[in-house]
């Protein structure tokens, strides 16, 4: 399933499909929350890919730095990305 781009060309991680891998660009916001997301190791740079997805899409289960992290889709649609190629 493929995801429409803003218009920047990104996408986010909530778009990211099961078993892709990307990499992360940068958080978007501020504050406690973002603060929050940065700490758990989603930091830009880091490769990252989603493990699996629950019904509806919320929670998404990440591997980032060796473990598994679920997120809300609103967390992980803060989060931007670029595809890695295989």
């Amino acid at each position: 399933m493929s995801h429409p781009r803003n218009l920047a060309g990104t996408m986010t991680l909530d778009q990211l499909d099961t078993g892709r891998a990307a990499t992360i660009t940068a958080i978007d916001g501020d504050g406690p929350r973002v603060q929050r997301l940065m700490a758990l190791g989603l930091l830009e740079g880091s490769p990252v890919s989603v493990t699996r997805k629950a019904l509806g899409g919320d929670p998404i289960e990440v591997e980032i730095m060796g473990y598994a992290l679920s997120l809300r889709r609103a967390d992980a649609r803060r989060v931007k990305i670029a595809l890695d190629h295989e």
